[in-house]
């Protein structure tokens, strides 16, 4: 049976440290009909460029794109999906990593479902790659819930041009991934969430996705600009609602980790 093209999007900027590792995660891959669009967000350290044109010119699914300045990931992504050829949009950051038969299950698993856009559950690393915890996806999401709190990992989101259309993130600076699951299911109802962790989102000190209390500002403005609220609705709907579905996340997530046994790390055949 011929695979269907799979358009995996992954911005850079400037990061040169675990860049390779992402991109061989995605070129390993057992599904190997893909595609790899790299835009580069307007990069100063010219080891990532260096990078990059190697990988491009060492594998033909490596196709990269270097933008002027530096307009954000959301901005890079948009980039990389205009130029995407591939029937599913997948997405993966310049320092997260996907065990080596991701796209091949959630790809078998959307045709199962049918789904226009599926996501899985995914391990929480440090810095250096260690396994500190894991981030349980629902088994499916509706506009209304995923209005609450952002409940998919951008870096396990898959969806299907076919169903859905091609379709872009919001052209805000944060929170955009988000922007974007909210409008495909405003449009198409339901997403659904594998349960096995088939990612590795690396939660380093200082960055700003690690930094949630800052984005409060960002998510009003997803409110306002995304879903059309007033500035007082967005901020009321960010205090009243968001936030007290965040913080038991939080919580349940915590409970989870400190409760639940050593998690395994596929890439490396071994507990931690």
């Amino acid at each position: 049976m011929t695979q269907e093209l799979v358009s995996v999007i992954m911005p850079t900027f400037n990061e040169a440290h675990y860049l390779a590792e992402s991109i061989e995660c995605v070129l390993g891959q057992t599904y190997a009909h893909l595609e790899l669009l790299i835009t580069d967000d307007g990069s100063t350290n010219r080891e990532v460029s260096e990078m990059l044109r190697r990988y491009a010119e060492r594998d033909a699914r490596v196709r990269i794109f270097f933008l002027d300045e530096n307009r954000g990931a959301g901005y890079a992504r948009n980039n990389s999906i205009a130029e995407a050829r591939g029937r599913y949009i997948a997405f993966c950051d310049s320092d997260d990593r996907w065990i080596p038969d991701k796209l091949e299950r959630q790809v078998a698993f959307m045709k199962e479902r049918g789904a226009c856009l599926s996501y899985t559950s995914y391990f929480l690393c440090d810095a250096d790659g260690e396994v500190r915890g894991v981030v349980r996806a629902p088994k499916r999401m509706t506009f209304a819930r995923l209005k609450r709190d952002n409940k998919i990992g951008c870096l396990t989101a898959m969806y299907d041009v076919k169903v859905c259309g091609k379709m872009y993130m919001p052209t805000i600076r944060k929170r955009q991934d988000w922007g974007l699951f909210l409008l495909i299911l405003k449009e198409h109802g339901v997403a659904y969430g594998m349960s096995e962790p088939l990612a590795y989102y690396r939660k380093r000190r200082g960055s700003m996705s690690a930094k949630k209390y800052t984005l409060v500002k960002h998510n009003a403005l997803m409110y306002m600009k995304v879903l059309g609220y007033s500035p007082l609705k967005a901020r009321l709907y960010v205090w009243l609602v968001f936030m007290p579905t965040y913080l038991v996340k939080k919580v349940c997530i915590g409970l989870r980790n400190l409760l639940g046994r050593p998690h395994p790390n596929p890439l490396q055949g071994e507990g931690t």
